[in-house]
């Protein structure tokens, strides 16, 4: 089904202007010719090397690739042999890790970190299946931090050196110590660069147990706590599965291949792919190959013509390859784009695919009961699509047939499905869920319409706990919302790298969020694994200088107002406010966005918009958390209630 078919697009207002005609003559000589040394190159284009900057609020924020970056040599350097245990230590914005591996060679220490094309990964006797091949990694890390420092250490002899923003401040000559073999990095990134940053643990701590579960035997040592994995990716699956497993999880592993597969009570499909070690979290060649071949195995061993979606369904699985000299799509290497295992190996379909037919299908005919539960799974998943085949035909055409005036879906420039390998643009699409045409109207005058998409609801949205999936369907407004997104076969389509959802700061806008996150919970629970859904924080507050604001107007000059205006978020930062202009605060306390005028709302869904993350970690029990506050305990719910009910005078807020 085609997007333009099924809303309306851009604001009829919108210029449809060619930018780079701006009517003037432009010159275009040898002096526009520029030719940039390597670290002007890197901090200039960071987002070549690097993805998008972030400040850290992000999993796959700069910030965090820079720290992979240094990590994934210190694992290389276990993957060939040498070095058992790695320190990581993160305090305010330094990070230092130190491994145990051989030691860069000591007389080419600085070109390794400041000369590009440079490095010991081209030699793939050396590094037969590195994640690095490409000879940047270290000299992103160096140029895009305001200080950096290494020392490798080998064979009782040692060499330091120190930079900042990629220029050589120091340089040691080599010296005797006692200090064991390995590679130290210090760096702390460029504040220029990554405005306002903060290293988080709930990014950090993840990253590191990946690199546990795909190196079994590792010790990885993180402010003084320790990591490690015995299992492999059965232990991954185990960390990172919200709700239990069907069957006992299959564990199948050979030589340059490991995976691990499960199904449970719910929907959709949950994957985690990795490459030598790279967590690949948007698949590529394996991971197409991994589900075909599972596919196509269950449904030989069954000897039945299910969908292939059918036997999906709910499938919770992970796969691990070691590639020789791996092409990724991009620098930040989150898809695999090789064909090959190697320049002389077979092809990555084929590996995977007959390592998968034989150990998968010789597996099930050793378990029969395991195989039992997934035929039933199946059968389930089969019997609950063909009961929907009417429900879905209807509801796709309801969905063709919305139209402009329906003023459902406000879409923009951007489509994910568009801009295939343009990192920076994936990352900036998103779209704005509100509450009625009030709010919509607010973020719509002002939203950037290369980027930012509104979807409008209509009243407060369905409670869809405990229902089927056939609901989605039936309901308008999730039915649209699911076209709108593109993800009714699975959120490979996503048109929007963030769904957020803006509700007004006020009781009926908190039901309608927690609504909409039991819908994404519920039926789209890999949406939000992935790290796509967040919820937008408004301000509760406006608190400005009375006599200011009184002025400015008479004169006509109302930005001199703004001098004095502070927009607070929390209780905390009203008084704050407060206190600084003393008896001349004017309070307002906003109820709903549609209350915030659209000049005002343009720096709250800007670049420096405040969002929350949704998270769905197995450790947070939100399955007995939407049974609680969704489910059909009335009376239980009531009792809370009223046991914890704070009732706040007026002062406390004016």
């Amino acid at each position: 089904m085609s997007q333009d078919d099924i809303f309306s697009t851009l604001p009829e207002d919108t210029e449809m202007t060619n930018p780079n005609l701006a009517g003037e003559d432009v010159t275009y000589t040898e002096d526009n010719i520029v030719t940039l040394d390597w670290k002007e190159h890197l901090r200039r284009r960071p987002g070549m090397y690097i993805g998008k900057l972030g400040d850290g609020s992000n999993f796959d924020d700069g910030i965090y690739v820079l720290l992979k970056e240094v990590l994934d040599n210190s694992i290389d350097e276990y993957m060939m042999g040498y070095g058992k245990q790695i320190t990581v230590d993160v305090k305010d914005a330094s990070v230092t890790v130190r491994d145990y591996g051989r030691g860069i060679p000591l007389g080419k220490l600085t070109d390794v970190v400041s000369k590009m094309n440079t490095g010991g990964k081209y030699d793939s006797k050396a590094f037969k299946k590195s994640v690095g091949l490409n000879g940047v990694g270290l000299k992103a890390v160096n140029a895009l931090s305001s200080t950096f420092e290494i020392m490798s250490v080998r064979d009782g002899q040692a060499r330091k050196a120190v930079f900042h923003e990629g220029n050589l401040d120091v340089d040691e000559e080599i010296s005797s110590t006692d200090e064991p073999n390995g590679t130290m990095v210090t760096f702390i990134p460029d504040g220029s660069i990554f405005k306002d940053y903060t290293f988080r643990e709930e990014f950090i701590v993840p990253l590191l147990k990946n690199y546990t579960f795909l190196n079994t035997g590792l010790n990885i040592i993180y402010n003084g706590k320790r990591y490690h994995s015995r299992n492999g990716l059965l232990d991954l699956l185990r960390e990172n599965m919200t709700k239990e497993p069907l069957y006992p999880i299959i564990h199948l592993k050979g030589d340059d291949i490991e995976v691990t597969i499960t199904h449970a009570n719910q929907y959709g499909e949950e994957y985690y792919s990795f490459v030598n070690g790279q967590h690949t979290t948007q698949g590529g060649t394996h991971l197409a190959a991994f589900k075909e071949s599972v596919s196509r195995t269950l449904k030989d061993y069954f000897g039945r013509n299910f969908e292939y979606s059918d036997i999906r369904n709910g499938m919770i699985a992970a796969i691990a390859i070691k590639v020789e000299e791996p092409v990724f799509e991009s620098q930040t290497k989150t898809k695999l784009g090789s064909r090959d295992m190697g320049p002389e190996g077979p092809t990555v379909a084929k590996f995977v695919g007959d390592f998968v037919k034989k150990e998968l299908d010789n597996y099930l005919h050793k378990d029969l009961d395991t195989a039992e539960i997934i035929l039933k799974k199946v059968q389930e998943s089969e019997r609950e699509r063909k009961a929907m085949a009417g429900v879905t035909k209807l509801a796709r055409e309801r969905a063709k047939k919305v139209n402009l005036h329906n003023r459902k879906l406000l879409d923009c420039r951007v489509h994910l499905n568009d801009v295939k390998g343009d990192e920076e643009k994936k990352a900036a699409s998103s779209i704005f869920i509100t509450e009625g045409d009030s709010a919509a109207g607010s973020i719509t005058k002002i939203r950037n319409v290369e980027t930012q998409a509104v979807f409008s609801l209509r009243g407060k949205p369905l409670n869809s706990y405990g229902l089927t999936q056939k609901v989605v369907y039936e309901n308008e407004e999730f039915n649209l919302l699911q076209a709108a997104l593109n993800i009714e076969e699975g959120i490979d389509g996503l048109r929007y790298n963030k769904v957020i959802i803006a509700t007004d700061a006020d009781v009926d806008g908190m039901h309608i969020r927690l609504l909409m996150l039991t819908f994404f919970l519920q039926f789209f629970p890999d949406l939000v694994k992935k790290g796509h859904v967040y919820v937008l924080q408004t301000p509760l507050f406006r608190v400005r200088n009375r006599e200011t604001t009184r002025r400015a107007k008479a004169k006509g000059k109302g930005d001199k107002a703004k001098d004095e205006t502070y927009y607070c978020y929390t209780d905390e930062e009203r008084v704050a406010a407060i206190e600084k202009l003393g008896n001349k605060a004017e309070i307002t306390r906003f109820k709903g966005l549609g209350e915030i005028s659209p000049e005002e709302f343009r720096d709250f869904i800007g670049p420096d918009m405040r969002l929350d993350r949704v998270a769905l970690r197995k450790e947070d029990g939100v399955a007995e958390l939407l049974e609680f506050y969704m489910g059909k305990n009335t009376s239980e719910r009531q009792t809370f209630i009223i046991d914890n009910l704070v009732i706040e005078d007026d002062e406390d807020i004016m």
